[in-house]
C-alpha cells in the first residue's frame, strides 16, 4: 500500500447557504414554519430568493463542512460533490479551493442549478431554512475521481447524499476504490429521515465490513438500531464497526473503538448562537486526530473543540483559528 498524499477525501452535498434578515411578518407571509427546514423545488427556490431582502452567501453541505474544519486545522483534503455552470456554482467552487482543498468535479451545464440553502433570519436569530438540492443530487459515478480516492488516508461519506440514485451509485463506487486501496472509509448518518428510508442499506453496509469509522448521535443510533436506550445501542453498534463515535449534544460525545470506550464532556459555550455544522464539525475535529494517530479520547476533545467554536457564530464553517484553540503547533 502507498503512502497516502492527502488525509481525507469527502463526498458530499455542494450547496451555498444564502442568508438574509427578515421580520417574522414575511416569514408568515410566505408561509414558512419559522425555525424549520423545508426541502424546496426549483420554482419555490427561485420565489423566495426573489423575496429576500440584501444576502449573503456561505458555502456549506455538511461533508463539505467538515472539509473546512479539516484544512483549517491543518490537514490535506479534498472533495467531490456536483455543482452546476452557474454563479452559484463558482462560488462554492472558489471557496472550497480557497480553504486549500482539491476540488476537480466539473460543474454540470443546464438544469438544475447549484443548490442552495435560502435562510431567513429572524431578529432574535432564530433561522428558517428552505433548502433546493439542484445540481447536487446528480453526481454521476463517472465524475468520482477514484486516484484522488485512492490517495487518500480516510474516505469520508455524508449520509444526506446516500438518498438520490445517481450519488448513491458514485458512493458505492468510491467505497470498492477506497477498500481496493486499503484505505478507511468513514460515514456520517446525517439525520433521521435518511435511516429511515436507507437504513437497511447503512446496516448492510456495516455487516459488511465496509464502514471503519461511523458517525451519530444520539437519535441516529436509536434510529438505526431500534433501540431506544443508549447504552444498549451503543452495545448493539459497537462491535460491528471499528470506531463508533456518537455525539450527545451538551452531554458531550462517546467513541468506542475495539471495545473500549472514551467519553468527553461538552465544551462550554457563552453564547449558542448557532448550531448548524456542530456535527460537521465534531467530524472534523475527530478525523485530524484519527489521521494523526491521537487517541480517542484527544480525537473526542478535538471534536468537542471543534464543534463549541462553530455554533457560537452563525454559518457551518470556522470562522477563529480553530487550530489555535486546539492548541496545535504549525
Amino acid at each position: 500500500m502507498t503512502q497516502p498524499l492527502l488525509d481525507v477525501v469527502a463526498i458530499g452535498n455542494a450547496i451555498v447557504d444564502i442568508m438574509a434578515p427578515c421580520e417574522d411578518s414575511l416569514i408568515a407571509e410566505l408561509g414558512m414554519t419559522r425555525g424549520g427546514m423545508t426541502l424546496i423545488d426549483t420554482a419555490q427556490a427561485h420565489e423566495l430568493y426573489e423575496r429576500m431582502g440584501p444576502a449573503r452567501e456561505i458555502s456549506g453541505g455538511s461533508a463539505a463542512n467538515t472539509l473546512a474544519g479539516l484544512a483549517a486545522l491543518g490537514a490535506r483534503c479534498g472533495f467531490i460533490g456536483q455543482v452546476a455552470d452557474d454563479q452559484l456554482g463558482e462560488v462554492f467552487a472558489h471557496d472550497i479551493r480557497a480553504g486549500g482543498i482539491t476540488f476537480a468535479t466539473p460543474a454540470r451545464a443546464g438544469d438544475p442549478p447549484t443548490a442552495r440553502c435560502l435562510i431567513f433570519v429572524s431578529p432574535d436569530g432564530q433561522r428558517t431554512m428552505n433548502t433546493y438540492l439542484g445540481a447536487s443530487q446528480f453526481l454521476p459515478a463517472a465524475a468520482v475521481d477514484l486516484d484522488l480516492i485512492a490517495s487518500a488516508s480516510i474516505l469520508y461519506l455524508e449520509g444526506y447524499l446516500w438518498d438520490p440514485e445517481e450519488p448513491r451509485a458514485a458512493m458505492r463506487a468510491a467505497i470498492a476504490a477506497a477498500r481496493d486501496a486499503g484505505r478507511k472509509v468513514a460515514f456520517t448518518l446525517s439525520d433521521g429521515f435518511v435511516i429511515a428510508r436507507h437504513g437497511d442499506d447503512f446496516r448492510a453496509l456495516i455487516d459488511a465490513g465496509q464502514i471503519d469509522i461511523l458517525f451519530a448521535n444520539e437519535a441516529e443510533l436509536a434510529a438505526l438500531t431500534g433501540l431506544n436506550d443508549f447504552q444498549a445501542g451503543l452495545d448493539a453498534l459497537s462491535p460491528k464497526v471499528p470506531v463508533l463515535v456518537v455525539t450527545r449534544s451538551e452531554k458531550g460525545a462517546v467513541a468506542v473503538a475495539q471495545g473500549a470506550m472514551s467519553c468527553v464532556d461538552a465544551e462550554p459555550v457563552s453564547h449558542v448562537v448557532d448550531t448548524t455544522g456542530a456535527g460537521d464539525l465534531f467530524a472534523a475535529g475527530f478525523l485530524f486526530g484519527h489521521v494523526r494517530a491521537t487517541n480517542m479520547e484527544q480525537c473526542l476533545r478535538l471534536g468537542a473543540i471543534c464543534a463549541a467554536e462553530v455554533i457560537s457564530h452563525y454559518g457551518a464553517r470556522p470562522e477563529a483559528d480553530i487550530r489555535a484553540l486546539a492548541g496545535l503547533i504549525t
